[in-house]
């Protein structure tokens, strides 16, 4: 049945409220079209008692929709204006940073009305709100608390389902700790998510199943706003279906432009049907397109760049596996490009398993002369650290990165040898900002790779990882085959467009520094 009253009241509370954050602060919350019919639906669908019917309500929206304001508006709600003595109402994510951003919304709400002001006490240490009238609060719980057990929910704001590490804290939640409340509430506030085995695609499925009739459950309450896989992405009226707050809180000419940006890469276009149309894409997807790969035709013969700027990537391997180097050379002038040359090595019994096992045409490369193989079945490291030597012979190399979990001797022993070795973190943070230039510069036909077929089988190789704020790295756990070659030419090329236009940089001056 339905309640008139009790939705009203829900209303007229939330648009009592001010927002928060961005251009509407200060403004009435004025909950928009979409928000609204699940306010009414939520609050005012009751049992025969007078009990809310749904206990659980599942939202999976794009970002930039209003979520955060939405949850911050409920927590507030289920605070000081549900009925409920002692209430405990919990944000819940994947870590506190993001488990906070409703709540600091929230609070900035408190912060703006003087009537919630009056009676709330913020304990911001804590990331707590204290409603003083029914002994109630509102706390921040992440993953990363010790232990959630014996909590006594009346509201549980879960954020991000999608970003959660692993389904403990989603358990101990959803299992028994609302049981001694008379109408408790999980909301759960997401976007689609990258992992089709993950806590929130079993959630999506349910959902999807209530909403095409193939699930009953009259306690769940189910919205999703996204497109699905055969649904034309590119279509903008498809745009709108995504997105219920487009032209309010998201302008259609930054969507415009960002379809634009995202045209030709892979990774671009993946990021923008998953975070602007919350569709569901693996986070582990090939990287390049090939053919953007194989356009940059040009060469140059490496006897030209003798003597010149370079910088360095080492990708050293384990003891049984391929080793890359790749020196990138930074343009001098608008007209010229990146120049790539590279080297790998391989051990001899390896090289042969290899061929037979993968069908990798190795024993054809070393032939050719883009392979170095080294006697026995394990890599020689002496062989490398001496060819590297010699090759520094030939060009300026002013910095070698290498993956700083990979110190090993032949590090100190190359930097014993003069070369100024710069350590290099295979983390989202270092990685994401040179693998996004590096594909946009092949894009652009910026790069010149001489057409080595190494070097080109270890792009396409490449299997690229994002996170939830659009990230990427390659991911060399989903990569099946190698892409040492493609690591080292992204490290190479980090240091090299850092100090193209002839930048300083602190190793001129000094070595690296050891604590």
């Amino acid at each position: 049945m339905y309640d008139e009253k009790k939705a009203t009241q829900a209303i007229r509370f939330i648009n009592s409220l001010k927002h928060g954050i961005g251009d509407f602060h200060g403004q009435n919350f004025e909950l928009l079209p979409w928000q609204e019919k699940i306010v009414r639906d939520i609050f005012g669908t009751v049992k025969p008692n007078g009990y809310r019917q749904y206990k659980r309500a599942y939202i999976e929206i794009p970002k930039k929709n209003g979520k955060s304001e939405f949850g911050a508006a409920i927590a507030l709600k289920m605070l000081c204006a549900d009925g409920e003595q002692s209430a405990q109402v919990y944000s819940c994510a994947a870590d506190r940073r993001q488990a906070s951003i409703v709540f600091d919304v929230a609070v900035d709400m408190v912060d703006q009305s003087p009537a919630l002001k009056k009676h709330i006490k913020p304990v911001l240490s804590q990331k707590r709100l204290v409603y003083k009238p029914t002994r109630s609060f509102y706390q921040v719980l992440s993953s990363e608390a010790k232990t959630k057990h014996g909590l006594n929910v009346s509201c549980c704001i879960f954020d991000e389902l999608h970003a959660q590490p692993n389904r403990d804290l989603w358990d101990v939640m959803m299992s028994g700790s609302g049981d001694a409340r008379r109408q408790p509430l999980f909301l759960t506030l997401t976007t689609a998510g990258q992992s089709k085995n993950s806590i929130c695609y079993e959630q999506h499925k349910i959902a999807r199943g209530i909403l095409d009739g193939t699930r009953v459950d009259p306690t769940f309450y189910p919205v999703i706003y996204g497109l699905e896989d055969d649904d034309d992405w590119e279509d903008e009226k498809n745009w709108y279906r995504a997105n219920p707050s487009l032209g309010r809180t998201i302008d259609i000419e930054t969507v415009r432009e960002w379809y634009r940006s995202c045209k030709g890469s892979i990774t671009d276009e993946n990021n923008f049907k998953w975070l602007r149309l919350n569709m569901w894409v693996d986070a582990s997807t090939h990287w390049l397109r090939m053919e953007n790969w194989d356009a940059c035709t040009e060469t140059v013969n490496p006897e030209d760049l003798r003597g010149r700027e370079c910088y360095g990537g080492l990708d050293l391997s384990s003891t049984q596996d391929l080793t890359a180097f790749v020196l990138c050379f930074p343009p001098r002038n608008d007209a010229e490009k990146y120049i790539f040359l590279y080297w790998c090595w391989i051990p001899e019994d390896c090289m042969h398993e290899r061929v037979n096992r993968d069908k990798v045409p190795y024993e054809r490369w070393r032939h050719e002369g883009y392979i170095t193989t080294t006697p026995g079945n394990i890599v020689d490291y002496r062989k490398i650290r001496a060819d590297i030597q010699e090759i520094a012979t030939y060009y300026n190399i002013k910095e070698i990165a290498y993956d700083r979990y990979n110190a090993t001797e032949t590090i100190l022993e190359l930097m014993d040898e003069g070369m100024t070795m710069v350590p290099f973190g295979q983390g989202f943070i270092s990685m994401s900002p040179p693998t996004k230039d590096i594909e946009t510069k092949i894009i652009a036909r910026r790069i010149i790779h001489n057409n080595n077929p190494v070097l080109r089988w270890n792009f396409a190789n490449v299997i690229i990882k994002t996170d939830t704020a659009g990230n990427i790295k390659p991911d060399k756990m989903k990569s099946i085959e190698k892409i040492d070659g493609a690591v080292a030419a992204i490290m190479a090329f980090d240091r090299a467009s850092k100090r193209e236009g002839n930048h300083a940089s602190v190793y001129d001056e000094r070595g690296l520094v050891f604590l």
